[in-house]
């Protein structure tokens, strides 16, 4: 879509791009996806991975949102992209970096996880999310918002005014996004009930876990779950190469006489560093509050079936089983 916006954008203003001048940019957007084009087809590779960097993870983006971020959350920020952007340089057509800012860069990439545990993956974050999702396709019928996301005329206009919309629409149809929207508004969210991160010996071949998942491994007696009452959220953290040390494919140089690039690997810098790098974390959240403690239950059921033990911290607290 953003490849679409940038022709629609320049189609639509008569703007006066030349074609190649076009094309580099469409080409520098999806240079991190499988989008992307031949090397062969480039010049000045090392361009390529300034804005999405699909070799190692180091680009402007991210510089830009983990300080912006950081900031107006009023948390801390230790990582300071000035100092690579001041240190930086090209060795054989690829962005390397000083070697004596190896942590400099370590600290963006934990810096990026941290945020992402703490603020863009926070179990109430997440409940909204899955509360707008929930909300958004019940509307659809009605409003057909997916017949927009093709052109791009159109998807410019799907912003969050489509919720005021919702919100304020008098439309039976519309009734239980209403609804939805208003339970939002009033901080009557969907319960979160319990989460367990993944066993790190189970990563490689962990499947995501559905509402189904959780139902059919309620016992017998009680309230009687189903599918529509239950919402999972995986939640995967990683150090933006999945279950790879981003490090690995960073190349770094001695000083600025040095026309020599080479990796460093974590041993040779501490002990202290990781030896796994990404979490998968399960949670499970309850749309009905009276539904928390069979929930809770049938969750348990599910971690002891699948992997033989209750990979969760604690319990559900009780207080929060007994809220009406």
């Amino acid at each position: 879509m953003s490849l679409k916006m940038v022709d629609h954008i320049v189609d639509e203003h008569h703007i006066d791009v030349d074609f190649e001048m076009i094309k580099k940019v469409k080409e520098m957007i999806v240079a991190s996806s499988e989008l992307t084009l031949p090397k062969g087809t480039r010049e000045k590779h090392f361009l390529y991975d300034i804005v999405a960097n699909g070799r190692n993870g180091i680009d402007v983006d991210k510089f830009d949102y983990i300080v912006r971020d950081s900031r107006a959350c009023g948390l801390g920020c230790n990582f300071e992209f000035q100092r690579l952007m001041e240190t930086m340089r090209v060795l054989d057509d690829e962005i390397c970096y000083r070697a004596k800012e190896y942590l400099t860069v370590h600290k963006l990439f934990y810096t990026r996880a941290d945020l992402y545990r703490t603020i863009y993956t926070h179990p109430k974050v997440k409940a909204i999310e899955l509360m707008v999702v929930d909300a958004l396709l019940k509307a659809n019928d009605f409003l057909e918002i997916s017949s927009s996301i093709e052109d791009p005329s159109d998807y410019w206009k799907l912003d969050d005014s489509i919720i005021k919309t919702i919100e304020i629409a008098p439309n039976q149809e519309l009734k239980e996004s209403r609804d939805l929207i208003l339970r939002i508004r009033r901080r009557n969210l969907y319960q979160f009930c319990n989460e367990y991160t993944v066993p790190k010996e189970n990563l490689e071949h962990f499947k995501d876990v559905t509402p189904q998942d959780i139902v059919c491994s309620q016992k017998n007696g009680g309230a009687i779950l189903k599918e529509e009452d239950v919402a999972v959220s995986n939640v995967r953290i990683d150090l933006a190469r999945g279950r790879h040390n981003p490090l690995e494919s960073i190349n770094f140089f001695k000083d600025y006489e040095s026309k020599e690039k080479f990796p460093i690997p974590d041993n040779r810098i501490s002990h202290l560093l990781p030896a796994c790098y990404q979490d998968m974390i399960v949670r499970v959240y309850s749309k009905k509050p009276e539904l928390v403690g069979a929930i809770s239950e049938a969750f348990e059921n599910f971690q002891l079936k699948t992997y033989g033990i209750k990979a969760q911290v604690h319990e559900t607290p009780e207080k929060k089983k007994r809220r009406l």
